[in-house]
């Protein structure tokens, strides 16, 4: 019998080369928004032009790769959010939430998105903007570090405790405080039921999140509202009574999802 991870295993190995430099392409793009020029696409994987040309060529053809004829930059196209989307639970997370995050950024005159954990770092699947004339909102498919935003925090403080070690192996390091210190904040925040304070980014923005719950009453997602006070009394919600808003929408979310087959 031949041992896992033994040189005998290791060589039964399969691979496939052009499928592996695909894969290498759409990670590096996935962090490069505005697209990338074959050459450098190339000098960032330290490969030749030769070796990547033909699999960028193919992509392309099977719209998996977007050229920008007027500058030559190649970039990730929305059709890989879209299988994504439909290969994923993402779909019908997304589905039970649209109308109600609609509803809570109408209301509360706030933005909201909901992110989701991938690996050690989270990622926003959809947002909502609010319909003041100005306001804060996050940019869909963005990554959100899991260690310093509400998003994390809660997603982090609601994982089961089988898997969050493995988790935390995985976050960045060195975390901005020290690790007990900061397991007893995910303590607090999931004793609380939400996490709330101020944005790693805005100095104006206050983070308020909740979690999502699936049927097998798993968090699914973070619902999170980034508020952004307001000096002319416009706003009809101030940040407590926005809070309890969210909350609301949270549980109504989770609610709709426990019905939803894909969460079972």
């Amino acid at each position: 019998m031949i041992e896992e991870g033994s040189p005998k295993a290791k060589a039964k190995e399969y691979s496939a080369p052009a499928l592996e430099k695909g894969f290498d392409i759409l990670e590096l793009l996935a962090d490069a928004p505005q697209g990338l020029p074959v050459s450098e696409i190339a000098q960032r994987l330290d490969r030749s032009i030769s070796e990547l040309f033909r699999v960028i060529i193919v992509m392309e053809r099977r719209r998996w790769l977007y050229k920008d004829a007027a500058t030559g930059r190649y970039r990730v196209p929305h059709r890989a959010l879209d299988v994504a989307f439909r290969a994923t639970p993402a779909q019908a997370l997304s589905a039970a939430a649209a109308a109600p995050m609609q509803d809570l950024a109408e209301v509360i005159s706030q933005s909201c998105h909901l992110a989701i954990k991938v690996d050690g770092r989270g990622l926003v699947i959809l947002r909502q903007e609010n319909m003041r004339q100005c306001g804060f909102a996050m940019r869909l498919g963005v990554p959100i570090d899991l260690a310093t935003s509400a998003s994390g925090h809660v997603l982090l403080a609601f994982e089961p405790d089988e898997t969050l070690e493995a988790t935390f192996a995985q976050l960045p390091t060195p975390l901005s405080m020290p690790t007990e210190t900061f397991k007893k904040r995910l303590a607090t925040v999931r004793a609380r039921g939400f996490e709330c304070h101020q944005s790693p980014l805005v100095a104006a923005v206050t983070d308020i999140s909740y979690p999502i719950f699936s049927a097998k009453d798993r968090v699914a997602a973070a619902l999170t509202v980034p508020y952004l006070n307001s000096i002319d009394g416009s706003l009809t919600h101030d940040i407590e009574n926005a809070r309890r808003q969210l909350g609301e929408t949270a549980q109504l979310i989770s609610a709709a999802l426990t019905r939803s087959a894909s969460y079972r």
